[in-house]
């Protein structure tokens, strides 16, 4: 049996801790973290504590960590966008192979460097495009390409992020501001664009993007609501982003989602969000946050075989999840991948009234199993083994340029010849 793989993880928040970590103790005989960076005391101890990472090993930051050189093959990257290019080109040249969050970076030019240092160093850079690994895209990636669906002619493909997601990674959180993060398309959508170049098999020739924010600014803001949901709000009772009714804050109603209860920093009771949530950037009310990333923005695109293509997304969802319609010649086919309901295909076939429903199975972890799969992935890749549906930093690479060229259309109101764009890498 073969050594399980040795890692250092970068970052002990939510991906780190509760994504990628489960993982690791679940399965001991393929990888380990023996080693933590994480700055915040609270985080790194949690972690070290359920991985048994002994005291010289935790690190606050990535430098130390990188500094130290802990003995491990690789390294799990989970800090923050804007410290992705430094942390990640340091693990490279220091010999490790790098498993990293999305996006790659928040610049163009940082992520065609770190994809072209690691090809050039041979080491492996794998993008957490978790998507590819669900039995749901894979089921679809299986479909468009058996021919079930005749030549697809055109595709509509939505994100729809809910309301309560929106407000809390986008609106209060650490994907608000670009100059911060990320523009969203890049942080949010990174994965679509990945799924529709992987199942198209070609690059895009040509796109154009229009989006704004529209509601989450000051000027949209209730009369007399206050800086913080905690400072009494005049219309809290039905205000849909109330954030003590969101992050379990009062008595009696659970949170919206326990997943945004760990990045509030936990409290096990309402009392302990409530005071967590009067300092917190998480207690903000929505229109009085320094947020400026859009709330809505479309993407069409054509690619060289003729496909036209609609990407949407927003955050006015009531529902988290991505729908699609696959329009054939052939049949159309209609897809939905949200949560709290059951993942479907429905296939309608043209000139007949056949309607094939598929139900693929969702994995136990998140995203429908697709973190489960990717560290599974990337572990086998490590081993040398042949990984179904696998995928690289250079394909990844595809969707960033989708975004980044999407963003400057957004501003320039033009359309960006893919080509053009990408000679300039």
């Amino acid at each position: 049996m073969s050594e399980p793989i040795t890692a250092l993880l970068l970052g002990a928040g939510g991906r780190g801790m509760y994504a990628y970590g489960p993982y690791a103790l679940e399965h001991p005989d393929e990888i380990r973290i023996v080693a933590v960076a994480e700055p915040d005391d609270e985080r790194r101890a949690r972690f070290a504590r359920a991985h048994q990472i002994p005291v010289q090993r935790q690190y606050r930051t990535w430098q130390d960590a990188l500094a130290a050189a802990p003995q491990a093959r690789a390294v799990i990257n989970c800090t923050q966008d804007k410290l992705h290019y430094d942390s990640t080109l340091a693990a490279l040249r220091a010999g490790y192979d790098v498993l990293l969050e999305k996006p790659i970076a928040p610049a163009k030019d940082e992520c065609v460097g770190l994809v072209q240092t690691a090809e050039s160093l041979g080491r492996v850079l794998q993008i957490c495009h978790v998507l590819r690994f669900t039995a749901f895209f894979s089921t679809l990636y299986d479909i468009v390409r058996s021919d079930r669906l005749g030549r697809i002619i055109t595709v509509d493909h939505r994100e729809n992020v809910s309301y309560w997601h929106m407000s809390h990674s986008f609106v209060r959180g650490n994907w608000r501001n670009e100059g911060l993060s990320s523009p969203m398309i890049l942080a949010k959508c990174c994965h679509d664009l990945d799924i529709l170049s992987w199942i198209m098999d070609e690059p895009v020739a040509s796109l154009n993007s229009c989006g704004a924010l529209t509601h989450y600014r000051a000027g949209n803001a209730p009369d007399g609501a206050p800086l913080r949901c905690t400072d009494g709000c005049p219309v809290e009772a039905a205000c849909p982003w109330y954030a003590p009714r969101l992050y379990g804050a009062l008595q009696g109603i659970p949170a919206r989602s326990e997943w945004i209860v760990t990045a509030l920093g936990g409290g096990e009771t309402a009392q302990e969000r409530w005071r967590k949530l009067q300092t917190s950037p998480y207690g903000r009310c929505v229109y009085r946050c320094d947020n400026n990333v859009v709330d809505h923005q479309v993407i069409t695109m054509q690619f060289p075989s003729d496909v036209t293509v609609t990407f949407t997304m927003h955050g006015h969802s009531d529902t988290e999840g991505r729908t699609m319609r696959w329009d054939g010649t052939r049949a159309t086919l209609y897809g939905d991948f949200s949560d709290g309901r059951p993942h479907e295909f429905r296939i309608h076939d043209h000139g007949g009234n056949n309607v094939e429903v598929i139900h693929p199975q969702a994995g136990a972890s998140g995203h429908g199993g697709g973190d489960e799969g990717l560290m599974n992935a990337f572990v086998r890749t490590l081993r040398g083994e042949a990984v179904p549906h696998q995928t690289s930093a250079r394909a990844s690479l595809e969707s960033h340029l989708m975004a980044f060229a999407a963003e400057e259309s957004r501003h320039a109101l033009r359309t960006m010849d893919m080509n053009a764009y990408r000679s300039t890498d």
